[in-house]
C-alpha cells in the first residue's frame, strides 16, 4: 500500500467516522433512529416461515439495511461507530480504490431487504463510496410482507403495521362493515388480536342463537357493543392525555387485557369503567417528573447545538 493510498484511506475512514458521530448527535432524543437494524429484531417482528438458498446475486447496496451480528458497530447508514474498525475498514477501502475484487458478501433477504451475515466492512465502504451494487450470496427468509426501504427499526415497524392494517381491512371487510377506517396501532401484531376478539365475540353470541350469526353481524356487534364502549370510556375519563404517543386502539387492547387481569383477581363482576379508571390512575405523570423531563430535553438541545458548532464537520 503506497503512501498516497494510505492517506486517502485514513481520510475516507475519518469522514465516515465523523458522519456516524454527527448522525448519533442529531438523534440524541431518538437514539433508536440512528441504530443499524438487527436481523433478530426483524425476525421477531415478521416471523419468516422458511429459508431458501438463492445463490449468487448482484444486489442494490441501498437495500442493505441491517446486520445479523455487527449491528452495534455501525449506524443505520452503515458508517463505522468505533475507531477499532479502522484497520479492517481501511484495507477494504484500499482494495476499492485500487479496483481489487473482493469475495462476495453474505446476506439474508427478508421482506425485500438485505441483512449482512458476513461482509459488514465491505458494505460500509461501499455505502461510503456511493457504490450502487455489490455481489452477494443470498439466503432468503420467506415472508408475505414486502418492505420498500427502511431507514431504521422505527421505519420498519411503521411499514409492518401499515401492511397488517391493509391485510386486516381487506380480509375482514372491517371498514366496509363498520365505516370505521381509523383503527390504528403503534406496535405490530395488534390486528391479529382484534381478529381474535371478534371471533371470541362471535362464539359467545352463537351460544344463545339457534342459527349461527354471520361474520358481518358479528363484526358490527363487536364494534358497537365492545370496542366503542371502551373508546367512550377512554374519552369520558380523558385517559388519552397520559398516552399522547399512543392511539385509542392501543388503549383498547391494553384495557381489555387489564380488565381480564382484574376479573381473574376479583371476579367477573368487575365493571369495565373500573379498569379504565385504574389504568388512568396508575399512569399519571407527577408534576415534578414532567419538570424533570422538560429540563432533560433542554439539556439535550444544548448538547446538540454545541455538537454542531463550527469545526465539527470540517473534515466531512
Amino acid at each position: 500500500m503506497n503512501l498516497q493510498v494510505t492517506e486517502q484511506t485514513e481520510e475516507d475512514f475519518l469522514k465516515a467516522r465523523n458522519k456516524a458521530f454527527v448522525n448519533e448527535v442529531q438523534h440524541l432524543l431518538n437514539p433508536e433512529e440512528a441504530k443499524l437494524i438487527s436481523l433478530n429484531d426483524v425476525k421477531s417482528l415478521i416471523k419468516p416461515s422458511a429459508e431458501t438458498y438463492l445463490g449468487m446475486k448482484v444486489i442494490p447496496v441501498a437495500k442493505i439495511v441491517g446486520s445479523e451480528g455487527r449491528y452495534k458497530d455501525f449506524d443505520n447508514k452503515f458508517f463505522p461507530k468505533s475507531s477499532h474498525l479502522k484497520t479492517r475498514w481501511e484495507k477494504i477501502d484500499d482494495a476499492a480504490i485500487r479496483s481489487i475484487d473482493l469475495p462476495p458478501i453474505k446476506v439474508y433477504e427478508v421482506a425485500g431487504l438485505y441483512f449482512v451475515r458476513d461482509g459488514n466492512h465491505r458494505v460500509s465502504v461501499a455505502k461510503s463510496r456511493g457504490t450502487e451494487f455489490i455481489d452477494a450470496e443470498v439466503v432468503s427468509l420467506k415472508s408475505e410482507i414486502i418492505i420498500h426501504n427502511a431507514e431504521n427499526i422505527n421505519d420498519l415497524v411503521r411499514q409492518i403495521i401499515n401492511f397488517e392494517k391493509r391485510t386486516f381491512y381487506m380480509e375482514t371487510s372491517f371498514g366496509d362493515i363498520t365505516d370505521y377506517w381509523v383503527m390504528d396501532f403503534t406496535t405490530p401484531g395488534k390486528y391479529d388480536q382484534i381478529y381474535n376478539h371478534i371471533l371470541t365475540h362471535k362464539y359467545y353470541i352463537n351460544q344463545n342463537q339457534e342459527e349461527e350469526i354471520s361474520w358481518d353481524d358479528a363484526v358490527l356487534s363487536w364494534f358497537k357493543n365492545v370496542y366503542l364502549p371502551v373508546i367512550h370510556y377512554l374519552e369520558d375519563f380523558k385517559v388519552m392525555k397520559h398516552f399522547k404517543k399512543r392511539t385509542t386502539s392501543d388503549l383498547y387492547v391494553w384495557i381489555m387485557k387489564y380488565w381480564d387481569e382484574l376479573k381473574n383477581k376479583y371476579g367477573n363482576d368487575v365493571p369495565l369503567n373500573d379498569a379504565v379508571k385504574e389504568l388512568e390512575k396508575n399512569h399519571k405523570v407527577p408534576f415534578l417528573k414532567k419538570v424533570r423531563n422538560a429540563l432533560t430535553r433542554i439539556v439535550f438541545r444544548r448538547s446538540i447545538s454545541s455538537a454542531n458548532a463550527p469545526g465539527l464537520t470540517d473534515t466531512l
